[in-house]
């Protein structure tokens, strides 16, 4: 047997060779958390290791509640609702200045508040307010940008499937995570909002204009958003009420998103097959990257390390708010070489240890969390949101997007720095429950 310490490294050293070789991630943790495993306790048990672990994981009824809100977040995209929440949005705000920046933002808080996916909503957005934005001539640098920006809000608002996540692996309420990002992911959409507007106070060209709408045609198009607010309702109300558990929560949601659009005639049968493909993809890809970490936190736990980084860090001298900076800038680096999902699942067993020890809240360190491995995608160089957008939009070029999401980028910096100040903007609403 090999010496714990020595194989740890190993394994961490492996493991981000074969993420820079672009192995996939689920992947190489399985394979490093198998082979190490296999080091320090027998190969024996690390290969039993993967029939346990993946059938448990998918048999799993707690994680059921996955699948149910990605089958969801399908029907709602291939219903049209995006459209509906940004035609009214454009009515009431588009002719402003900035209006329809203005309205993408709102917009893509409303449809990730009933999606639970920041990928989706920068996808889904790139196809509804990109080419409203460039034909009333607003550059490609901020109509993309704003666009970016505005899908990350799928994380923080109800259901988030990152939060779910961390709720499972840190055996967290989800309810209560659901309740502690709708503050702070209020606060997001303010904040976007409020630095679309001083971009329009300090250059008013890259803002143009849109036209206003009669009162009548704004009556029309906010009726147009009944759907999404009886399923939103209808959702986090069941579960905030008690009458649904997260997964029914999950089950009832995507219930109710598949009858709504039937009953709106606006899901055919192949938008039905495309929304179940979809979902079954998502879930499919999640799983391989809960499977992999799981498998790679049993080698961590054999070899030790998450007690072993407690200890370190405590031990700095730093006090606690500067272990958890020093936390925060890790996930601020890993953000440029990972996508959020696989930070999440890769690094929270290592640091939730060290977090309690320093006595935070799990619950506002959850929003604290999301909200940073949300920074990386809109932060150079990965950016899934921005790699999104340029495959939906082929005329744009990477750089482009990024010049565009800087000034969210500093807006996200801000509001973290907020966040760790008022650690009550996160923990008020769960505690009043």
């Amino acid at each position: 047997m090999m010496d714990p310490d020595a194989v740890a490294i190993l394994g961490f050293v492996t493991l981000f060779v074969l993420m820079l070789l672009r192995v996939p991630v689920g992947m190489a943790m399985g394979l490093v958390g198998v082979c190490g495993f296999g080091l320090v306790g027998g190969f024996g048990p690390a290969l039993k290791l993967i029939g346990q672990t993946s059938m448990r994981t998918v048999t799993d009824y707690t994680f059921g509640v996955i699948p149910m809100f990605l089958l969801m977040g399908a029907f709602v995209s291939n219903s049209g609702m995006s459209r509906e929440l940004f035609r009214a949005a454009n009515t009431v705000l588009g002719h402003l200045r900035g209006g329809l920046g203005f309205a993408t933002i709102l917009a893509s808080a409303a449809f990730a508040a009933i999606s639970g996916s920041s990928v989706a909503t920068a996808a889904t957005f790139s196809t509804v307010a990109y080419p409203e934005m460039r034909r009333y001539d607003y550059p490609q640098t901020l109509a993309a940008g704003t666009i970016a920006a505005g899908g990350t809000l799928g994380a923080m608002f109800p259901p988030s499937t990152v939060l779910v996540v961390y709720g499972i692996i840190t055996e967290q309420d989800i309810g209560k995570l659901f309740m502690a990002g709708i503050v702070p992911g209020l606060l997001a959409v303010a904040m976007y909002i409020l630095t679309l507007a001083l971009i329009g106070l300090v250059r008013p060209d890259l803002l143009p204009r849109g036209p206003r709408s009669t009162w009548p045609e704004r009556v029309r198009a906010l009726r147009g958003v009944w759907a999404s607010l009886l399923l939103f309702v209808f959702v986090i109300g069941g579960l905030y009420g008690g009458l649904f558990t997260p997964t029914e929560a999950g089950g009832m949601g995507a219930g109710g998103a598949f009858l709504i659009g039937i009953l709106r005639r606006r899901l055919s049968r192949e938008a039905i097959l495309r929304s179940l493909l979809q979902a079954t993809r998502t879930a499919a890809a999640v799983f391989t990257v809960l499977i992999g970490a799981l498998l790679f936190g049993y080698f961590l736990t054999i070899t030790g390390t998450p007690q072993k980084v407690t200890e370190f860090l405590t031990g700095l001298g730093l006090g606690r708010h500067g272990v958890l900076m020093l936390i925060l800038l890790m996930y601020l680096v890993l953000g440029c070489l990972m996508d959020a999902m696989a930070m999440i699942i890769l690094t929270v067993p290592i640091v939730f240890p060290v977090i309690t020890a320093l006595g935070f809240d799990p619950i506002w360190f959850g929003v604290i969390i999301v909200m940073t491995v949300e920074l990386g995608l809109i932060h150079p160089p990965v950016g899934m949101n921005v790699f999104v957008i340029k495959s939906v939009i082929g005329d744009l070029k990477f750089s482009t997007i990024f010049r565009g999401v800087a000034p969210f980028i500093v807006t996200d910096l801000v509001r973290l720095g907020i966040l760790v100040a008022l650690p009550i903007l996160a923990t008020w609403l769960p505690s009043r429950t």
